[in-house]
């Protein structure tokens, strides 16, 4: 930060200084009688009072009451002295000289008292203003700091809750890999348990490894996921934008599926007649299929899958994918699309969270808003149960 030069600085605190103010007061009084005097004849005594007065309201104003006080004695002085007859004596001959002697001063008294009480109020209101002010700067910072700290506290039950998740989503396939694996290497290694050796039949290896072969697949799709999530917040999700037709992109997802939904009814109503949409149809068709795997997961053996594509107006392609499961709490429905978030359903043995990793609907979310379309939740066609998942895009997105 630039200081001020030192003769200006020095130049200011000897102009506020209160000997100045005592200084200018002489002058100011000197210069105006020295000025005036040769020409008292030609000049009533009115004029010469208040040009007098004009001098004592500029020093009270910068230097305040008592230079203002020094200032009006010698005025009064001056002006009995100089100006009223008979002049250069102290006498005063006429009476309405020694009227226009008293009033000049207690004007002059006055007007400097309330010139100076005037500075006064002005330089403590701007006290207070600044005490004002840097007190609300201070309530200010405090409270970016307590708001910066619940941030904190916020961010790390977050990180916290993350880690819990992706922890317990990490650790659950790996242990089954890892029993799986140890048990078979038990047995190639001769290994006995209690004096019996291990053996296994070949059922059971087959089911030991169909669980290594289960579960890797699960942790790679659940890193799979953290990859696409972390893309989609980073802002680098690449689509590959392409003409295609609705029926291809959910008969796509519907093939992967198939193992899903094999025990469910599965009901698809597509508008005739759609236009082609222009977007990364690998990416919608996981979001489909994202969908029908929480219906299945959601739905009793044996209720209905419905998927419905229509055109909304002339730019907007909806699609629904509606189940009959227990539906979810209209509390939560903005929720399910938070990373990790898996919504609790109560049964008869008490509250469930099904499986999966709480990624899905994230990552869904994520796709659609990058086609900027929007994707939300509302009641199903039979509002006693079910849950109706709708999405939009937009025709010929660029």
């Amino acid at each position: 930060m630039s200081q001020k030069p030192l003769p200006i600085t020095f130049l200011r605190k000897l102009l506020r200084s209160r000997a100045t103010g005592y200084v200018m007061a002489v002058f100011g009084i000197t210069a105006v009688t020295a000025v005036l005097e040769p020409i008292h004849l030609q000049i009533s005594a009115t004029t010469v009072a208040l040009t007098l007065l004009m001098v004592i309201l500029f020093i009270a104003t910068l230097w305040g009451s008592r230079p203002a006080l020094a200032a009006s004695v010698l005025g009064m002085l001056c002006f009995n002295y100089f100006f009223l007859p008979p002049v250069r004596t102290w006498t005063i001959n006429d009476p309405e000289n020694w009227v226009a002697w008293i009033a000049f001063i207690v004007t002059a008294l006055t007007a400097g008292q309330l010139s100076a009480r005037a500075k006064r109020r002005a330089k403590l209101a701007e006290l207070r203003g600044l005490k004002i002010e840097r007190l609300y700067r201070e309530l200010n910072d405090a409270f970016e700091q307590v708001s910066h700290a619940e941030a904190l506290k916020q961010s790390e039950k977050l990180k916290s809750a993350l880690l819990d998740a992706v922890t317990h989503d990490i650790r659950t396939p790996l242990t089954s890999i890892k029993a799986s694996v140890t048990t078979l290497l038990d047995e190639q290694e001769g290994s006995s348990y209690d004096g019996f050796p291990l053996v296994l039949d070949a059922e059971t290896r087959r089911e030991m490894l169909d669980v290594i072969n289960e579960e890797s697949d699960r942790l790679n799709h659940f890193i799979g996921g953290l990859i696409e999530l972390a893309r989609i917040e980073a802002g680098e999700v690449r689509l590959r934008h392409q003409w295609s037709t609705v029926d291809e992109i959910i008969s796509s997802a519907l093939d992967r599926a198939k193992s899903l939904v094999s025990q469910h009814k599965i009901l698809i109503d597509i508008q005739e007649d759609l236009p082609l949409i222009r977007v990364d149809s690998q990416a919608i068709s996981e979001i489909i299929y994202i969908l029908i795997d929480n219906a299945a997961k959601y739905s009793p053996v044996g209720k209905s899958i419905r998927i419905i594509a229509s055109q909304v107006g002339e730019t907007s392609l909806l699609v629904t994918v509606e189940d009959e499961g227990q539906g979810i709490a209209p509390e939560m429905r903005e929720r399910v699309f938070e990373k990790f978030f898996r919504a609790t359903h109560d049964t008869e043995s008490g509250s469930r969270q099904p499986s999966g990793t709480g990624m899905g609907l994230a990552i869904a979310k994520g796709i659609i808003e990058a086609h900027n379309g929007h994707i939300w939740i509302t009641d199903a066609t039979n509002k006693e149960c079910g849950v109706r998942f709708e999405f939009t895009l937009p025709i010929g997105n660029e």
